[in-house]
């Protein structure tokens, strides 16, 4: 398979991609095809080396196996979480439903599962890249800000979502939510009481309406983990059965 042409990524000259891969030949795969796009390219052998490029380099996103020496990729997500908001995408053999809902639960943003396309796991790059571009780039769009000393928040309960800042505070404490996860929050906070379908849900992180159903009860489950005093009892994120999901002030 030849590798694509740099012009066909269409990334931000400064992108770097972190891969976290104790198997050198997928390193060379992979340092292959997104060097070939256009993307710098880091890459270590096991989460700790992992976690020590993130802290001392300008990293954009993390490709990241998950049976790896030292400390595994679960782990590895669970660490980087306290102190970046970066894509993460897990690329590992692991298939099972209950590999790929930890990974998500713990802050990934998307799971491929080896082996793989090479061109599939660009296109997830490409992807996340986008859409935590855009979710940076939401707090500076066009809309007018408040007025000078006014917060631009939303506010529900102990809760409240700076939209300037993109954090989220509960009790006062920030609570470590994933770009994905935000940006559904923030859609469900700005209209208390409608109710979202899951495409309704998953175009607003993705910019598609199709599929992603699977992915956002994935995603509505790790916000409520995060959010709820009992998740199983959520005060704040009500399903609505049949149809979706709805936020109570």
């Amino acid at each position: 398979m030849q590798a694509p042409d740099a012009a066909a990524g269409g990334q931000e000259p400064q992108d770097t991609i972190l891969v976290v891969e104790d198997d050198p030949d997928i390193v060379e795969i992979l340092r292959l095809y997104l060097g070939s796009s256009g993307y710098r390219f880091l890459s270590a052998g096991d989460g700790e080396r992992g976690l020590d490029v993130l802290r001392n380099s300008d990293v954009s996103l993390a490709l990241v196996d998950l049976m790896m020496p030292s400390m595994n990729g679960f782990d590895f997500i669970k660490e980087a979480r306290a102190f970046t908001d970066i894509p993460v995408i897990i690329v590992s053999a692991r298939n099972q439903p209950s590999d790929k809902v930890l990974g998500l639960d713990l802050g990934a943003d998307g799971y491929v599962t080896k082996p793989f396309d090479p061109t599939e796991v660009l296109a997830y790059v490409r992807a996340a890249l986008r859409r935590y571009r855009q979710g940076k780039a939401a707090q500076h769009d066009g809309a007018e800000g408040p007025a000078t000393g006014e917060k631009n928040v939303l506010s529900a309960g102990d809760l409240e979502l700076d939209l300037d800042t993109l954090v989220l505070r509960k009790r006062g404490n920030v609570m470590p939510l994933t770009a994905s996860e935000l940006k559904i929050l923030h859609k469900m906070m700005s209209a208390p009481g409608h109710v979202f379908t899951k495409a309704q849900l998953y175009e607003a992180i993705s910019g598609s309406s199709y599929g992603g159903a699977e992915s956002i009860m994935m995603h509505v489950s790790n916000i409520r983990a995060k959010i709820e005093d009992d998740p199983g009892k959520p005060a704040h994120i009500k399903t609505v059965r049949g149809l979706g999901y709805r936020f109570d002030e």
